[in-house]
């Protein structure tokens, strides 16, 4: 509930107080007030001053706002296609479920600068987001002017992520480009986000299922097996490895790509992993229901079977993943430019991929993992507000409740019971994967730099609320300490010392 003091009343220091609320980091939970001033925390105590806002929290959970740090609005698609959220819609709906600053991608076209891409991205977006947001690049045109003038420049000015994608035609790179763009993120201190699966193996299963007239939905789980993602997942490891540089492992689905990434651990490799709900809450059967309706959860890589979410839920609890991302794709299911281009139920080869969870996100976790004992509130706010803002050098001022960080907060009701129908979503598709999920747990107010955007009724932000957030260097995309026979550091530090390499290993 807002207070709001009468006019003339005598503020001594705050401009919002949230009061009586239990407050969760990634390492603490406490009992304290928070005192926010020019949009940041500047004070958690007991007992604060009065201020002329006052927002009581009792019984309430106030966490840092979720950075969902894998998400897709307003993305240029081929002819034909395009995506239900803008970034008006898609932060709406982001801010109605707890999430505070988004990452998208501003992608480039093969054969257009990388730098077109950018400027693209920002005019889709001015003016337009309820919350804070940054931008990764999509790198699908490695050029000479790429790699040594515009991805520099760029990491200098503050993009500095960037993704790779092993399949997709019109964005898959070859081994020989991705360790080119590697070598670029560990020179300059980026972080290199990978999509694992194998195209080439995607492409003959897919020919295969075509022929015998497999071509619903359903078939899209069939065409690509856990297989094709633990190989390319053991191909990035090899190509991280080569090159010296720690990367990210973006939606990782599966059983064998998790193994892949224990087994890399287990050699001290600094290799990052991503999932997403889809994984924890969505099963192959699900793309395989009567008619064409499996084509709502048709996403890359696909959803495994019941099985294997308990082997996604392990490696949250036990600290395998580093972050949960929505992978937020909003492409409406009755749509001509959707799930049904051109108005045609196609074959699963043309169903665009994702599904839609920006607001979905935090509360699906926190039901099935905090509320159901499967991780602590800790590792939930780690998961989803703290690691995402270190992974990509927004921390501290994003992601945490600490002194001098923004005041981007979300006051959550533990105890709401919440039956998710598409009707209450605030996002422009038409349709959540999750309908009829029922959950407890919901966030009922959201603040982004100490302005409440959602009161958990209506949406109180504006379109243009949000501001762009440049991102620093990270911290965890930097190289561990090279040791003796890391092929990489012969590579990268003594390039004509590869012979010298032979010698030492017959």
């Amino acid at each position: 509930m807002t207070r709001n003091l009468p006019r003339g009343f005598d503020v001594q220091r705050f401009d919002t107080v949230i009061r009586h609320g239990t407050v969760a980091t990634a390492s603490d939970v406490m009992q304290c007030d928070v005192g926010i001033t020019g949009g940041r925390i500047v004070a958690l105590g007991q007992n604060l001053a009065p201020a002329q806002r006052e927002i009581d929290a009792r019984g309430r959970l106030v966490l840092p706002g979720g950075v969902d740090a894998h998400c897709h609005l307003d993305q240029p698609m081929p002819e034909g296609l395009k995506m239900a959220d803008d970034f008006r819609s898609g932060t709406r709906s982001a801010a109605c479920g707890g999430t505070t600053t988004v990452i998208p991608f501003a992608a480039q076209t093969r054969g257009e600068s990388l730098r077109a891409a950018v400027d693209d991205y920002h005019r889709r977006a001015d003016g337009q987001a309820m919350v804070d947001y940054a931008f990764h690049l999509i790198v699908t045109d490695p050029s000479e002017a790429v790699l040594r003038e515009e991805l520099p420049a760029l990491i200098a000015e503050g993009y500095t992520s960037f993704k790779i994608y092993m399949t997709y035609d019109d964005m898959r790179l070859d081994d020989g480009q991705i360790l080119r763009l590697l070598s670029v993120a560990r020179e300059h201190g980026a972080l290199a986000m990978i999509h694992a699966e194998n195209a080439d193996c995607i492409a003959w299963l897919t020919d295969k299922l075509e022929a015998q007239g497999h071509t619903a939905p359903g078939y899209h789980a069939t065409s690509r097996p856990m297989a094709i993602e633990r190989e390319a997942t053991h191909r990035a490891i090899t190509l991280s490895e080569l090159s010296d540089v720690p990367i990210l492992i973006v939606h990782v689905s599966g059983r064998d790509a998790i193994e892949q990434i224990r087994w890399a651990h287990g050699r001290g490799m600094r290799l990052y992993a991503e999932t997403c709900p889809q994984y924890l809450f969505l099963t192959a059967d699900d793309l395989g229901v009567d008619g064409y309706h499996g084509a709502k959860c048709v996403c890359s890589p696909p959803p495994r079977d019941r099985a294997n979410q308990r082997v996604v839920w392990d490696g949250l609890a036990d600290g395998l993943f580093t972050i949960v991302s929505s992978d937020h794709a909003p492409f409406s299911y009755d749509d001509p430019q959707g799930k049904k281009p051109g108005g045609q139920e196609v074959p699963f080869r043309y169903i665009p991929n994702g599904i839609p969870g920006l607001e979905t996100r935090l509360p699906l976790l926190f039901s099935e993992g905090v509320r159901r004992g499967r991780l602590t509130l800790n590792q939930f706010v780690a998961l989803t507000a703290t690691n995402p803002a270190k992974l990509y050098g927004l921390h501290p001022r994003k992601g945490t409740i600490a002194i001098g960080a923004d005041a981007d907060i979300a006051i959550w009701d533990p105890d709401r019971q919440v039956t998710i129908r598409n009707e209450m979503l605030h996002h422009a598709v038409d349709y959540t994967p999750y309908e009829g999920m029922q959950i407890t747990g919901w966030p009922v107010t959201t603040l982004v730099r100490g302005q409440v955007v959602w009161d958990g009724g209506e949406v109180q932000g504006r379109a243009g609320d949000g501001r762009f957030q440049a991102c620093g260097r990270p911290d965890m995309a930097r190289p561990k300490s090279v040791h003796e026979g890391t092929v990489g550091r012969y590579v990268l530090e003594q390039p004509d010392a590869l012979a010298q390499l032979a010698r030492e290993r017959p």
